[in-house]
């Protein structure tokens, strides 16, 4: 066989793993979003852009670990479910929390915030992987918006049951 389609059929092997990166410390499992406001909201309230990331949680809602998975600019920010279960996944969490930063200081969710969590929930659901909640943290305040504590996170639960059983 020649060289060039030796190359042409290479299959490659890669290793995936964790990186850690510096620490924000909590050993509070996390229960409710008041729980999540007082691991995250400080430090993220101070982002001049949205930020969207995921507590990666234990069975018992202890946090595994967050990742930050997209920065994006002043009013968006690209939310990939890839990026979301890529560290869930990995960290073998048994369910997580969503978060992102709304610079603009207004907490309240917009519709594609609400379409966003609608399809995280459903994956998570697919992937026995399920999303708690999404917390939304305004910039400068610090002020929180739990998709949970407002009713939305049981909406969205009966929307999918609802599909489900068109199909």
């Amino acid at each position: 066989m020649s060289r060039t389609k030796e190359k042409a059929n290479e299959i490659r092997v890669v290793n995936i793993r964790m990186v850690r990166e510096p620490s924000l410390y909590s050993e509070t499992p996390v229960s409710t979003p008041q729980d999540v406001m007082e691991v995250i909201a400080k430090e993220f309230s101070t982002y001049d852009r949205e930020v969207f990331g995921v507590l990666n949680l234990k069975t018992n809602g202890q946090i595994i670990n967050m990742n930050i998975c997209s920065i994006g600019t002043l009013n968006a920010s690209m939310v990939n479910g890839r990026e979301v279960f890529k560290s869930a996944i990995l960290s073998n969490a048994g369910s997580f929390i969503c978060f992102h930063v709304h610079p603009s200081g207004n907490p309240q969710p917009s519709e594609e915030d609400k379409a966003v969590t609608e399809k995280l929930a459903t994956a998570g659901k697919y992937l026995d992987i399920p999303l708690l909640d999404h917390c939304i943290i305004a910039g400068g305040t610090g002020e929180m918006y739990s998709f949970k504590a407002n009713g939305l996170m049981d909406e969205i639960r009966h929307n999918m049951r609802s599909d489900i059983r068109e199909r």
